[in-house]
């Protein structure tokens, strides 16, 4: 049985799928190359400056590529950047048939491989598990609408809503399925955030563990008066990951330590005594980190849900409790009234071990 529509893209999403936290700025694209009902071609994009998806399909069929259909999780590009537009490597190869999931807004795309191949009489059929697709694209397609990266919040906190114990106590809430999905979730972000409070309490590493092929995460330390300590693990321990270190404050000499060990500090603007969280993301998104992860303590967390610049938040909730003296996972909201609390929405539910993990959005 020549295998469907449906499951040849979601070949293609598997591919995609390879790619991810590996291709930033460009989207994690797959795609296959489909003749007489076989897989005669696959591939995912490249890091930057490498091929894209189609261009690795295309060349992984060869010849057979002539008169064949092509899946892309992706509307192919049109343009010249670091490479050539895939639009034009398509016809060359000979596809007679371009079937796609998602549309890409960026504006160099956004219809005209589309209107090109057709132009060539090539049949394109868009859409294909769009759904699915979407929601892979979603860090891609939030920084082409406003310039900002899609942000990840990620809590643990225990029954009675608490993040650690009066004492600050918090290693460790959550189990080991918890924290190894947290891993994993840093091997796909393109940035982790944490604030100074948590580096001076947890000395945590941000590193990637556990995870075959796993990469570090560029490490991202909210630091307005640049008061953590220089030898903490973060600026001391080897990474192939950049650190940077957003400041108000990048005074000398305590700035030349920190480049002398390699960490870029950046001078972000700020409000009163807090970093500007949408300045500082501008910034990253400007760099290409299109998907950040938020490992804060109760005060970024807080921060981030009083700005309104979360895109997602993965809440683990583990069946203990630390009791009312405990901190709070959300920080200091000042909500006085019930109708002015931060509404949310539960995405999903569900049990890592013995913990639950809740997607939530925005309400």
């Amino acid at each position: 049985m020549k295998p469907g529509t449906d499951n040849l893209m979601r070949l293609a999403l598997e591919q995609a799928r390879r790619g991810v936290g590996r291709t930033h700025p460009n989207p994690p694209v797959g795609a296959v190359v489909v003749k007489g009902g076989k897989v005669v071609g696959k591939g995912f994009t490249a890091p930057p400056g490498g091929p894209h998806a189609e261009i690795r399909a295309l060349a992984d069929a060869g010849k057979k590529a002539k008169g064949a259909d092509l899946y892309t999780t992706l509307e192919p590009c049109d343009h010249y950047g670091k490479t050539p537009p895939c639009s034009l490597a398509i016809l060359e190869a000979g596809v007679r048939r371009v079937v796609f999931a998602s549309s890409d807004p960026n504006p160099l795309v956004n219809g005209k491989g589309v209107r090109r191949l057709k132009k060539a009489g090539v049949e394109v059929v868009a859409h294909v598990l769009r759904d699915q697709a979407d929601r892979l694209y979603r860090p891609f397609f939030k920084f082409m609408r406003t310039g900002l990266p899609f942000v990840t919040l990620k809590a643990a906190m225990t029954l009675d809503g608490k993040l650690a114990t009066r004492t600050g106590d918090s290693k460790w809430i959550s189990g080991e399925g918890a924290r190894g999905r947290v891993h994993a979730l840093r091997n796909e972000v393109d940035a982790v955030i944490v604030g100074a409070g948590t580096v001076q309490a947890d000395d945590p590493q941000l590193t990637t563990r556990g995870v075959a092929n796993g990469r570090d995460a560029v490490r991202v330390v909210l630091d307005p008066h640049l008061r953590t300590s220089s030898n903490a693990k973060l600026y001391t321990q080897k990474s192939k990951a950049r650190t940077i270190v957003a400041t108000l404050e990048p005074a000398y000499p305590r700035t030349q330590t920190l480049t002398d060990k390699g960490v870029e500090v950046w001078a972000v603007p700020g409000r009163g005594e807090q970093i500007d969280l949408k300045a500082l993301l501008q910034r990253l998104g400007k760099a290409g980190l299109l998907h950040v992860l938020v490992e804060g303590g109760a005060a970024v967390n807080g921060s981030f849900f009083g700005a309104r610049l979360w895109d997602e938040l993965w809440l683990f909730v583990a069946p203990k409790l630390f009791g009312h003296d405990g901190l709070t996972f959300s920080g200091g909201l000042q909500i006085d009234s019930a109708a002015k609390a931060v509404p949310l929405q539960i995405a999903s539910v569900d049990r890592v071990g013995a913990d639950l993990l809740l997607e939530i959005l925005p309400g």
